[in-house]
């Protein structure tokens, strides 16, 4: 039979029969969908980019990477993932734990369904202090192992404040030196306008007044407030806006400036007058 052929067609024609079959199978590997996770129904779900082979969409090695091979058009899949909770034969990626990289502070481990997962296994092995730890939070941990795998499961801003359980007062030193033992504010209500935020003297934007409150008395030590708003990259004095009765104040040194209440002008032989920063009072910390 293929003699037959060969002998009635041009044999251009059968490399051209071999591409064209080369390229419909290509064509056919293509067509799938990438996901980005598996749920716990089996489905995948969050679609990542559809007409994408096995191979491209299970390229970048993610954990939680699924693959469906059917090629639907675009209501099938919104049909899927809003009625159906995701679409069916989906196919992972990753089988096993061999070759993943969970990242700093994880590792893969086989779950009780045989599915890896990366969890929180934080290196602990430097960490000297055995005992418990208070959390920047207001918590108590058992030790700072215990609080980094808090920090990996959704809290990276926190932090170990001191060592030993969370005491029920702090002490504060505020902007004139003065100790005082005070009770740390853990919650501030909600932020509900952009008027409320502060720039603190050290260069951080607080949400509120409440908010800078909680971290001077986290910190032991006043921060005090720069000017109100935003902090903002100033250059000297004239980008900064001071609110009525006070003077921009510029730190070469820190090159920063700070909106200060004068006590009043002084004025020395031969030189021009000069503001003299009013004693700043200390800053309430126990009160929200």
């Amino acid at each position: 039979m293929f003699r037959m052929l060969k002998h009635h067609f041009h044999p251009g024609f059968f490399l051209l029969f071999i591409w064209l079959s080369h390229l419909m199978e290509h064509q056919k590997v293509q067509a799938g969908n990438c996901w980005l996770q598996q749920g716990k129904n089996g489905r995948c779900q969050v679609l990542y980019m559809p007409g994408m082979s096995r191979e491209e969409c299970c390229r970048s090695g993610r954990l939680g990477t699924s693959w469906t091979e059917e090629d639907v058009p675009n209501s099938t899949l919104f049909r899927w993932m809003i009625f159906n909770g995701g679409a069916p034969n989906c196919i992972p990626c990753k089988e096993t734990c061999d070759n993943v990289d969970c990242g700093p502070g994880k590792r893969c481990k086989m779950n009780r369904r045989s599915k890896p997962r990366c969890v929180c296994a934080p290196d602990c092995s430097n960490i000297t202090w055995k005992g418990p730890v208070c959390g920047s939070d207001g918590k108590t941990y058992k030790d700072e192992c215990a609080l980094l795998k808090a920090k990996c499961k959704g809290y990276p801003d926190l932090d170990v404040q001191y060592q030993g359980k969370v005491q029920d007062s702090t002490c504060v030193v505020d902007q004139t030196n003065n100790a005082y033992c005070v009770t740390c504010n853990r919650i501030c209500p909600e932020v509900t306008s952009p008027e409320q935020y502060l720039c603190g003297n050290d260069g951080i934007v607080y949400a509120s007044a409440c908010h800078l409150r909680r971290a001077t008395c986290l910190l032991g030590r006043s921060i005090g407030v720069a000017y109100e708003g935003k902090c903002i990259k100033a250059k000297s004095c004239e980008d900064i806006q001071c609110s009525s009765g006070k003077k921009c104040l510029w730190d070469a040194r820190m090159s920063r400036g700070r909106c200060s209440l004068c006590m009043r002008p002084v004025r020395r032989a031969g030189r021009r007058r000069r503001c003299v920063p009013a004693t700043t009072p200390p800053i309430p910390v126990n009160v929200p």
